[in-house]
């Protein structure tokens, strides 16, 4: 690689510089620290708030968080665009990496519990499609704008951002609130109205409608049950989805995505695609990336996630592997075969490795800790994604050719950990994740799920846990519509709107208990406070 990289660097500038010429003259010819400095904090800030954004999300609500991610995020992008010196734009980058952090935490969350399980994903996997688009433009935008003579050459790239964060806002000030937050703080009112709004066509009577809310706030009530929604409590009674969810997460990153895209202009320009060619090149990489992450939309709910990842640690492992082998043996066609495989790694990781961990987290944790296990999560995954940033330029001094076998490594770590720890979450609902994972005190499976646990998870605790939902008349008959005698899990109506602020009279037996118990863990248990849906009687229901 070596010869063909020493006569693209004779012709003049190449791939990176090329862009940053304007740039480096503007901030006086930054050193290698500063701007490795300035590309590594805004991961610094995207893993602070993301850390920080489980606790707000659960306050403020999915949407309100959205809204304010998007809105730091426009204010980070704004003093990138028109700093004018490294502090400025140092700055931005950390305020923008906060948006970053908790956006990447709190969309998959809002995702996933607005989506119906046949296609939720789908959703979330045309979600990664979205966010890949964005990538691919971002390449194509350097392309057209290393054609301006100017400042504008870096500033216009970085005003983008602002536009992006924009639409956001925008957006988060249309889309509802998730259902399951609202059922979730009590606001039963606008819960009833936005799960109408999504399964039953509007209308607040029809019995679809009516039944997910019946499930949903059957789930919330004995989740509430179980204590303290703490750190603590979270870590002692969900390991195992938590190890799932921040491995999934990790493995993404170690698996070497970030080492091929972070590079990719260089392995061009040593196949002999020089200047503009090697973005151009790159440009038409991401659109290969981008087109490789539609297949899973329409696989993703058939196959199931296992069979997704498993084949795409393979296809990463063969790739990787021979990227490593043509470095190493030197050869006349090593150039072209390097970014043949290239190109074969990105397709794998966008149609697996790419979308799938955002999906896992948010789906496998329950609602009670979703936001905060969700939150670790993504900080796995950005912790991750700065120690490889950091360690990749030395590694590649030291062990040359092996790092990719190094990734290679990660992958097949990745293979067996599916294969023997991930259970299968496709057309599974939420509140039927306790049972497949059988870690929940309220829940006890049915001996059909009790035989899929057993095919799809490696250790299964030969004491089952307590069913209060069980009413008697069979194993595992119990729906919502046999749920605790006493307690109230029915959708408000009109009559229920008028007379909800009366004194409620103390009903006995568990369900009494369990009403009483939730009322005590969430104040005087009032519906629909604070809510923006507007009460029933104020409705025009058909």
């Amino acid at each position: 690689m070596t010869g063909n990289r020493s006569r693209a660097t004779t012709i003049g500038l190449t791939g990176r510089p090329l862009l940053g010429s304007y740039f480096n003259d503007y901030f006086n010819q930054p050193s290698k620290a500063e701007i490795g400095t300035m590309v590594a904090i805004l991961e610094v800030g995207a893993f602070v708030a993301s850390i920080s954004v489980g606790r707000i999300g659960d306050i403020l609500g999915r949407r309100k968080t959205i809204l304010f991610g998007s809105l730091i995020f426009l204010v980070g992008g704004a003093l990138q665009s028109f700093a004018n010196g490294m502090p400025m734009m140092i700055l931005g980058r950390i305020i923008a990496g906060l948006g970053v952090g908790a956006l990447s935490t709190i969309v998959p969350v809002y995702q996933s519990e607005i989506s119906p399980p046949h296609n939720r994903g789908k959703l979330a996997c045309i979600e990664f499609t979205g966010n890949i688009s964005g990538y691919a433009a971002s390449v194509w935008v350097d392309y057209f704008c290393s054609y301006i003579q100017t400042d504008y050459a870096w500033r216009i790239p970085l005003l983008m951002q602002c536009v992006m964060g924009a639409l956001l806002a925008v957006g988060s000030l249309i889309i509802c609130e998730s259902p399951r937050w609202l059922l979730d703080n009590d606001h039963d009112e606008e819960g009833i109205i936005v799960i109408a709004n999504l399964y039953g066509g509007g209308d607040i009577h029809n019995d679809k409608a009516r039944q997910e809310y019946r499930e949903i706030k059957m789930n919330v009530l004995l989740q509430r049950q179980e204590g303290e929604r703490t750190y603590y409590e979270m870590f002692r009674k969900y390991h195992k989805r938590l190890f799932i969810a921040m491995s999934a997460q990790a493995l993404a990153q170690l698996n070497g995505i970030n080492v091929i895209s972070y590079y990719a202009p260089l392995v061009f320009e040593s196949a002999g695609w020089v200047g503009r060619d090697a973005i151009l090149m790159t440009g038409i990489n991401g659109l290969t990336y981008l087109a490789s992450t539609v297949p899973p939309w329409y696989l993703v709910d058939k196959w199931g996630r296992r069979m997704i990842l498993l084949s795409g640690a393979v296809t990463m492992i063969l790739s990787l592997s021979a990227i490593s082998y043509f470095i190493f043996i030197d050869i006349n066609a090593t150039p072209a075969l390097t970014v043949v495989f290239v190109m074969i790694y990105n397709a794998a990781f966008g149609a697996s490795w790419g979308p799938i961990p955002w999906l896992y987290p948010p789906e496998i944790l329950p609602l009670s800790i979703r936001a905060k296990g969700a939150s670790l999560s993504t900080a796995a995954n950005w912790a991750c994604n700065w120690i490889v940033g950091e360690l990749t330029p030395i590694l590649q001094e030291w062990i040359k050719w092996r790092l990719y076998l190094v990734h290679a490594f990660f992958c097949a770590v990745s293979f067996v950990l599916v294969y023997f720890v991930y259970p299968e979450t496709a057309n599974v609902r939420l509140e039927d994740m306790d049972q497949l994972f059988g870690d929940a005190t309220t829940a006890m499976p049915t001996p059909a799920q009790e035989a899929e646990v057993d095919s799809l998870m490696s250790i299964r605790s030969p004491v089952p846990s307590l069913d209060i939902r069980r009413d008697g008349r069979g194993p595992g008959n119990f729906t919502a519509d046999n749920a605790i005698p006493g307690l109230d899990i029915n959708p408000p109506d009109e009559s229920d709107s008028k007379t909800q602020d009366k004194p409620e009279g103390k009903s006995e037996g568990v369900g009494g208990w369990i009403s009483r118990l939730t009322q005590r863990a969430k104040g005087d248990g009032k519906r629909g406070g604070g809510g923006e849906y507007g009460r029933l009687q104020d409705r025009d229901d058909d």
